[in-house]
């Protein structure tokens, strides 16, 4: 690609990653949910989920998923009832005492916990159909068919949007972090923050739930 042309691909690409969407408001309620660990585990996990999403469009296979509307229907539901189900998680355990560290207010958690959380960013954004969407009708603007192999060009351009995305998310991470810092406290204010993370996480599930497949 001439440098033309991928400064355009750069500037586009950094426009979507900062404009706010599921991918920000996600994370963003993980982290006022569980704090600055958990937050920092979620978005690594949704890199990793990214990854799956530009592995299968340069292979084609979610070309195929979305092609099938059986097949996009279950992959939908499925990840929008791990959204829920992490919302309803959420909102049961938000009346928990928050016990913080001294410089970033943050709570002591676990190795468990970060893993769970890394987990769950995986299986949140691999199973959304609309990030397969994205990758399939954004990249191949990018991709020459005479500058080489294709599917290795849709992988290096999906790897630096992932990392993006993912970039301007932990950017995000730090922010509820410092935000939510302030609020330890206030454990009626942090219930309510709790729950309105739960909120975000199931509204999110519920929009996952009814996306259409794109035509």
């Amino acid at each position: 690609m001439d440098a033309s042309h991928f400064a355009l691909f750069l500037a586009a690409t950094s426009i979507i990653a900062v404009t706010p969407g599921p991918g920000i408001m996600y994370v963003a309620a993980q982290t006022l949910a569980g704090g600055r660990a958990l937050g920092i585990a979620s978005s690594i996990g949704t890199w990793f989920g990214g990854l799956v999403h530009v592995c299968a469009g340069a292979l084609g296979v979610s070309a195929l998923m979305l092609a099938s509307a059986e097949a996009f229907a279950v992959f939908k539901l499925i990840g929008a009832a791990y959204l829920i189900w992490l919302g309803i998680k959420t909102w049961r355990t938000a009346g928990a005492a928050l016990d913080a560290t001294p410089d970033i207010g943050a709570p002591l958690v676990n190795a468990t916990d970060t893993r769970r959380a890394l987990r769950d960013g995986i299986v949140v954004e691999a199973f959304n159909p609309k990030s397969a969407a994205f990758f399939l009708a954004f990249l191949p603007q990018f991709v020459s068919p005479t500058s080489g192999d294709v599917a290795l060009q849709f992988i290096a351009l999906g790897l630096i949007t992932v990392t993006l995305n993912t970039a301007v998310d932990i950017v995000v991470t730090f922010s509820a972090s410092r935000m939510r810092a302030g609020l330890i406290a206030r454990p009626a204010l942090v219930t309510r923050m709790r729950r309105t993370s739960a909120t975000v996480l199931v509204g999110l599930g519920i929009s996952l739930a009814l996306a259409k497949r794109p035509t």
